[in-house]
């Protein structure tokens, strides 16, 4: 009877509790919980107006929506619940893409000894002066690579790196073929070749290790990028399958031929014309080294070393010299014929290597561009989603949603004045601002 008991009574007390219904009853007075403000977790840079890169039109007065490192909208609306910067009267473009720098480490704080670290003090000194993107083509340490590989993060607060590996000049095919097949088997994003006889001064790569390096590029899927100075060089390798002349072109005036063949390449061209203002321009000490512009990063030692006596000497008395300064306004003449053509342009400097200062070499090259007679939505157009597509990046370049949200404030309107571009009052990578 006991037993009888006790059974019944657990049978009395699960059906009170309504049997195996396990859910657990809400009194009809309890509100609904609240849904997270839509704006939760968003950053919103208020009152703005926007160049988003694309060509199109500048926004006045907009808000530029960003979430976990990316663009999420430009509006004239503000997310409930997002956090607020103002940045009322300030321009915004996305960052500098560099279609031709270097990163070595050479340019990291003298304190720097890590290998990795020193890559990413290069590319934070890029970052510093808005340059958000660099194809690093040739003399990148193994330790970049490292570097690289941590970039699709959304903590990211250095320049973004892309890599060719070392440069391929081999005097035989075999030994082009060689250095093709090492640098892809590094995981390199191009393969970058030098077809360039120094002025005379040196013998060009043969045209059967071009075509050698070639074949292993195409046949790994890799885009390759060709230093040259010779238009007839130039259109050779256009022919041969060349993805971008890295270089202007620079003994003569380029033909209607020519153009006709970058176009029907698609091929992008990389003017870099600040690289010949560093062969000539320290024969003396330049004014620009007191522009406070260029003393907010400019390396001290860097600065030492161009400006000794014996270097400044060595300048003075280089042909090399006077032959490049005449080179660079055949590159100006021959930059406003192409892109008057519709050839397509991608920004670069060569800057990174000695005496090629990162960061300030960029604002120079707007400069030269602006004085070869591009307007500054041509020479922005070709640092942003020109860049962009000549590389083929596709989440930067411009700022549409879902892109990376890497962007420069500005105080002053760079579309009036390409100097506006100076003008920097914060760069942003990935939504996170960078330090000054």
């Amino acid at each position: 009877m006991l037993r009888r008991a006790s059974v019944l009574t657990v049978f009395l007390l699960i059906a009170a509790c309504g049997g195996n219904d396990t859910e657990t009853s809400v009194p009809d007075s309890a509100p609904p919980p609240e849904p997270p403000p839509p704006g939760l977790g968003a950053m919103v840079y208020t009152g703005v107006t926007v160049w988003d890169g694309t060509g199109s039109s500048a926004q006045e007065d907009v808000n530029l929506v960003v979430r976990d490192g990316r663009v999420e909208s430009i509006s004239p609306d503000v997310p409930a619940g997002a956090q607020i910067v103002d940045l009322a009267g300030k321009w915004v473009v996305p960052g500098i893409i560099n279609s031709h720098g270097h990163v070595s480490g050479r340019w990291a704080p003298d304190s720097v000894t890590d290998p990795a670290d020193q890559v990413r003090g290069d590319l934070a000194l890029y970052a510093r002066y808005g340059v958000t993107t660099v194809l690093s083509q040739g003399g990148a340490p193994d330790e970049a690579f490292v570097v690289r590989a941590d970039q699709d993060d959304a903590s990211l607060t250095h320049a973004r790196l892309y890599l060719s590996g070392d440069v391929v000049a081999g005097e035989t095919a075999e030994l082009a073929a060689a250095v093709a097949s090492a640098n892809i088997d590094k995981g390199v994003d191009w393969i970058k070749m030098r077809v360039d006889d120094n002025l005379g001064a040196g013998t060009k790569m043969p045209w059967e290790a071009v075509q050698a390096a070639i074949d292993i590029a195409r046949a790994a899927g890799k885009p390759v990028t060709t230093h040259i100075f010779y238009m007839d060089d130039a259109a050779r390798l256009l022919a041969m399958g060349t993805g971008m002349i890295a270089h202007s072109v620079r003994d003569k005036e380029v033909s209607d031929e020519f153009v006709q063949a970058m176009l029907d390449s698609g091929v992008c061209y990389v003017p870099t014309l600040v690289r010949e203002v560093s062969t000539f321009v320290y024969a003396e000490r330049p004014a620009w080294f007191d522009d406070p512009f260029f003393q907010e990063g400019a390396l001290q030692r860097e600065i030492d070393r161009v400006t000794s006596p014996e270097n400044m000497q060595r300048v003075a008395n280089s042909s090399a010299a006077a032959a490049y300064k005449e080179a660079l306004a055949q590159a100006q003449a021959n930059l406003r014929i192409l892109i008057g053509s519709g050839v397509p342009i991608a920004f670069g400097t060569d800057s990174g290597v000695a005496g090629r200062f990162i960061g300030y070499f960029e604002h120079m090259e707007f400069d030269l561009m602006a004085e070869a007679g591009l307007t500054a939505r041509e020479i922005l157009l070709s640092a942003t989603s020109g860049a962009a597509g000549c590389l083929g990046i596709g989440d930067v370049g411009t700022l549409e949603p879902g892109k990376w949200a890497d962007f420069i404030v500005l105080n002053e309107n760079p579309l009036d004045d390409i100097r506006g571009m100076r003008s920097i009052q914060d760069v942003f990578i990935a939504g996170n601002k960078v330090a000054r």
